[in-house]
Parts: C-alpha cells; structure tokens; sequence
C-alpha cells in the first residue's frame, strides 16, 4: 500500500512493488513547499477523474496518472481502503496527491500544511 513521508524538503509517496507496476512508475516527490492543503476524503474512489495512464478498474482500483482539462492527478487508490488523503499542490509536477489509506486522520497530521 502508498504511503506519504516526509524526506528532507520533499513529499513522497512510497509505492509498493505492485503499485510501481501498475502506476507505470516510480516513487513520487514534490516539494513540500508546494503543499498547500490535506483535505480527508471519505470516499477516496469517487476524488479520482480524468483519463487514466496507470491501472483501473471502476470502483475496485485506481492507480497512476490522471488528467483532465483543469486537474492533473496522482492517484493511489484501493477499495479496500476506502478512505484517504487529498494533498492539494501548486508549482508541481501534480495538482493533486489522492491516496486511500487505513487512518487519513494520522496521515494528515504528519504532514507539514503551511497556515491558512
């Protein structure tokens, strides 16, 4: 399963091996000086639009790039995990992070979010 670390000055999602395979890539990094919001999805499936260049089967699995007019996504999401973590982005190579995970609560609390 994805996970988010902090590294230095930089945000990463961790893939598993499976995910690299699926997501038809490495691991990726932003800068955390362009995180600009954690949101907690309740419903990480239904954050994830756009077309897809990685794996997905509706309502089961999406992973990997997604992009659309306005948005351009990275997206770990498994149904067995329905919730998750949205990190809203700028001045990076993503809009936005989506990652479903066991405890989103934990997660957005790790992660440094500058004051609104």
């Amino acid at each position: 399963m994805a996970s988010l670390v902090v590294e230095g000055d930089q945000l990463v999602v961790r893939l598993s091996t499976a995910e690299h395979l699926e997501s038809l890539r490495g691991d990726v990094s932003v800068p955390l000086s362009s995180v600009r919001s954690v949101e907690i999805l309740e419903n990480a499936m239904g954050a994830i639009h756009g077309i897809r260049f990685g794996t997905g089967v509706p309502g089961i699995l999406a992973v990997g790039t997604f992009t659309s007019p306005s948005t351009r996504i990275f997206g770990v999401v498994h149904h067995a995990e329905r919730r998750g973590v949205r990190v809203t982005l700028i001045d990076a190579e993503f809009d936005e992070l989506v990652i479903s995970c066991r405890d989103p609560e934990g997660v957005a609390g790790s992660l440094p979010v500058p004051p609104a």
